[in-house]
C-alpha cells in the first residue's frame, strides 16, 4: 500500500490541511484529511469490476469546516449522546455544553472533528500506516485531563480499512471514539441508501426515548423491526409504527453485539445487491450505532462531491462504540479511562463483492 499527500485547503487562522491517498495494489482507494480524521472518499470496485465512492463526503476543505451531518469525522471525546449534558465522575459533576436540545452530543463544539490533527506516515505489517494525533487539553468542552489522542489509518490488500484507535490521559476521564462515515455502497451518488440489505451480529439493543437517549435497559430484538440477526432489507422497518423508529425518526440506536470485543467475529454486513458491493464491519467495542441517516435533510439538503446532493437517507452510519449515555447507567460498560491507563479500539471496514 501507498499513501500520497497534498494540499487540502487552508483554515481561516491559516492552518493547513491535507487530503492523504491511501492506495492497495488493487486500486482501492481511501481519501483522508488530517482536519478532523475525516474519511473523504472510499472508492472500491462493484461486481463488474466499475469503482465508485461509496461514502458521503466534500469537495473541499471549506465545507467540511461547517460540517453538521459529521461526514466522514472521528467523533470525540465521547461518541454520541449524554443524557442532560453532564455525568458524574470520582465524585464531581461535570458540566458540558448542550449541543442537542438539553443533551450533550459528539464532544461538544470544540469536539475531534473540528481540529488539525498533527499527521505522519509510518511503515507497519508491509504497509504504510497513516498516523493521526492530538492533545486535547484539560477542561476543553469541560471534560477532565489532558488527553493525547492517536488514530492510525491503514488499507490492507484484502481491502480492509483498518482504525486503530489509542489514548492515554493524566486525570480519570470518559472517552468513547468512533468515526462517522455514511456509506452507501451503490455509489455515493446514487440516491437513497434504502436498497441496501443489514445484519448485525446482535441478540438486543438499547432502547431510547423521544430524544434518543437509551434509557439503560437492555432489550431483545427477537420479534421487532430492530432485528437484523439475518441479512434483511433495513428499508422494511424504516416507516414502522413501532415506538423505537417512532423516537429515532427511523434508526438511530445501538446494537449490544453478540462479538463481545472478538476482532475476529462479523459484527455487521452491508450489501448492495444491484452493484454487488459488501462492506464487513469487524471491531472490539461492545456496541454498534446503526442510523439511518434520517436528518441529512433536517434543516437542507446537503451539497456534496460533484455538487451531489445528499438528501434524507443518502447514506447510512455503523458506528462502532461503548453504549451511548453509559455515565447514566452503571451495568453499560464503561467509557471511563483511568489516568495511566491506555485506551484501545480497533474497527475494520473490510470491502468485498458477492
Amino acid at each position: 500500500m501507498s499513501i500520497t499527500r497534498k494540499f487540502f485547503g487552508t483554515l481561516p487562522d491559516g492552518t493547513q490541511a491535507d487530503l492523504f491517498t491511501l492506495t492497495n495494489l488493487k486500486n482501492v482507494s481511501v481519501d483522508i484529511t488530517n482536519f478532523g480524521g475525516i474519511i473523504v472518499a472510499v472508492s472500491v470496485p462493484d461486481k463488474s469490476g466499475n469503482m465508485d465512492d461509496v461514502t458521503l463526503g466534500y469537495d473541499s476543505l471549506d465545507k467540511y469546516l461547517e460540517n453538521p451531518a459529521y461526514l466522514g469525522a472521528v467523533i470525540g471525546r465521547h461518541a454520541n449522546r449524554i443524557e442532560d449534558a453532564s455525568f458524574e465522575l470520582n465524585g464531581k459533576v461535570y458540566e458540558l455544553v448542550k449541543n442537542d436540545g438539553e443533551n450533550h452530543l459528539h464532544g461538544g463544539i470544540t469536539g475531534f472533528h473540528n481540529v488539525v490533527w498533527k499527521a505522519e506516515t509510518i511503515a507497519g505489517n508491509g504497509c504504510e500506516k497513516l498516523v493521526l494525533t492530538h492533545t486535547s487539553p484539560d477542561g476543553e468542552e469541560n471534560y477532565p485531563g489532558n488527553l493525547d489522542v492517536r488514530v492510525e489509518y491503514s488499507l490492507t490488500g484484502d481491502n480492509e480499512l483498518v482504525i486503530d484507535y489509542s489514548a492515554v490521559t493524566d486525570k480519570d476521564t470518559v472517552i468513547n471514539l468512533t468515526n462517522h462515515a455514511y456509506f452507501n455502497l451503490g455509489g455515493h451518488s446514487s440516491g437513497d441508501a434504502l436498497k441496501h440489505q443489514l445484519y448485525i451480529n446482535a441478540d438486543s439493543f438499547t432502547p431510547v426515548d423521544d430524544e434518543c437517549i437509551p434509557t439503560g435497559e437492555i432489550r431483545s430484538v427477537k420479534g421487532t423491526v430492530m432485528d437484523f440477526t439475518t441479512l434483511k432489507y433495513f428499508a422494511e422497518g424504516i416507516s414502522s409504527e413501532d415506538i423505537q423508529i417512532v423516537n429515532g425518526s427511523g434508526y438511530d440506536h445501538n446494537w449490544v453485539l453478540n462479538t463481545k470485543g472478538n476482532l475476529k467475529g462479523v459484527a455487521a454486513e452491508l450489501y448492495h445487491p444491484q452493484s454487488g458491493r459488501l462492506m464487513q464491519v469487524f471491531t472490539t467495542k461492545p456496541g454498534v450505532q446503526f442510523y439511518s441517516g434520517n436528518h441529512l435533510s433536517k434543516e437542507e439538503d446537503i451539497i456534496g462531491k460533484g455538487d451531489t446532493v445528499y438528501c434524507k437517507r443518502s447514506g447510512l452510519c455503523l458506528e462502532t462504540q461503548y453504549f451511548p449515555n453509559a455515565m447514566k447507567h452503571k451495568h453499560f460498560p464503561s467509557p471511563v479511562l483511568k489516568a495511566g491507563d491506555k485506551y484501545r479500539h480497533t474497527t475494520i471496514y473490510k470491502f468485498g463483492i458477492r
